[in-house]
C-alpha cells in the first residue's frame, strides 16, 4: 500500500537519496507534491480514502478522524515527531515489518509509532 504524507512530514522522506520509504511503499506521495498542503483534514482524509492511500501522520487529528470515521484510510500516527526527518525515517525503516502487517491487516485503523524511549536515563549508585 501507498503512503500519503501529511503536512507535518518532510517532504524529504520520500525525495532525499537514501530515502528507502518510497522504495518500500510505491506510489507513496506527500500532500504537496498533490497540491494538497492547504486541504482541511477531512478532504485529505477523502483524498487518501478514495485514491487507496493510507495517511502517513504526526498530527493526532487524525487518530481522532479514525476513531470517529473508521478507515479506510488507515493512519499511521507518528507520535511525539518532534525530531529530525533523519531520525523519523529510522524510526518508520525500523518498524518497517510491523508498519506492513498493519497495513496487510484488515481489522487494523490505527498504528502509534514513536521511538523508544527509556524511562531512566542515568542509573546511580546507591551510596
Amino acid at each position: 500500500m501507498k503512503l500519503l504524507l501529511d503536512s507535518n512530514l518532510s517532504t524529504r522522506l520520500l525525495s532525499q537519496p537514501a530515502s528507502r520509504l518510497a522504495e518500500l511503499f510505491p506510489g507513496s506521495a506527500h500532500i504537496e507534491a498533490l497540491g494538497l498542503a492547504e486541504a482541511p483534514d477531512t478532504a485529505l482524509w477523502a483524498y487518501a480514502r478514495s485514491n487507496h492511500f493510507a495517511l502517513l501522520t504526526a498530527d493526532s487529528d487524525f487518530f481522532e478522524l479514525a476513531t470517529t470515521l473508521g478507515a479506510p484510510p488507515k493512519i499511521i500516527w507518528l507520535r511525539g515527531c518532534d525530531y529530525p526527518t533523519t531520525a523519523a525515517q529510522e524510526i518508520l525503516l525500523a518498524q518497517q515489518g510491523r508498519i506492513t502487517q498493519f497495513l496487510d491487516d484488515p481489522e487494523q485503523a490505527v498504528l502509534i509509532v514513536q521511538p523508544w524511549r527509556p524511562l531512566f536515563m542515568h542509573e546511580t549508585k546507591p551510596a
